[in-house]
């Protein structure tokens, strides 16, 4: 059954794990799992659309970035159509928290520098930026996705474009989602051995951390 989720900056593991559930290899075939993109709601604050959480040397930390404000009342702005703020060198800073915490991870020579082009390309939405960096991950951790985005907005819970995943995945929220999928599992961290392993980072930790074998993570291979 197709998902659906909200765009999301540097996702969560979660959300590449239900982006991953329904995709199947075998040897003479691929069928891709089918997941929407929540193309045609608000902006909402504090939330994924904008922000992430890695694994920093002093524990897990948070990037964010801001976005043009036209109006006042940012949260009334379609998705599509919510611009970056540039006018500070953000960039700069993620790249450089990103380094600084998986510099020394197995995998992140092979990919930084194509990630970062993305960065450093400045795409002028957020919604945009979200679909590059999700299209990078879906990549390289070796997924078959097809990605679509929603071409009307339905209420939540609906069934209209599959399961809906919309403001499941949050900050400020827990979610089970890895537990129900029976993925909650530890992999290596460049600072497990002073925090502990952490659950549910952004992708890019799965990534950094275990390259090519992130889908086997994903899949629970």
């Amino acid at each position: 059954m197709p998902v659906l989720l909200n765009t999301a900056y540097f996702p969560p593991i979660g959300y590449f794990a239900l982006m991953a559930r329904d995709f199947t290899l075998s040897p003479d075939r691929v069928i891709p799992s089918i997941v929407y993109i929540e193309a045609c709601e608000n902006y909402q604050k504090q939330s994924y659309r904008n922000r992430c959480r890695y694994y920093a040397g002093d524990g897990v930390q948070t990037l964010s970035f801001p976005i043009v404000h036209t109006d006042g009342s940012h949260n009334n702005i379609p998705i599509r159509e919510v611009r970056v703020d540039y006018t500070t060198d953000w960039v700069t800073r993620h790249k450089r928290a990103i380094e600084s915490a998986y510099r020394m991870s197995a995998y992140f020579d092979y990919y930084a520098d194509e990630l970062f082009d993305i960065l450093d390309s400045h795409p002028d939405t957020l919604f945009s930026l979200n679909m590059q960096i999700t299209g990078f991950f879906i990549g390289k951790a070796g997924l078959a996705v097809d990605l679509r985005e929603t071409d009307t907005f339905c209420p939540y819970g609906s069934d209209m474009y599959g399961d809906d995943f919309r403001e499941k995945i949050h900050p400020k929220r827990p979610d089970t989602i890895l537990h129900d999928m029976n993925l909650e599992k530890p992999y290596f961290q460049v600072f497990s051995g002073k925090y502990g392993f952490i659950p549910n980072l952004s992708v890019m930790d799965l990534l950094f951390n275990e390259g090519p074998d992130s889908i086997l993570y994903l899949k629970n291979l």
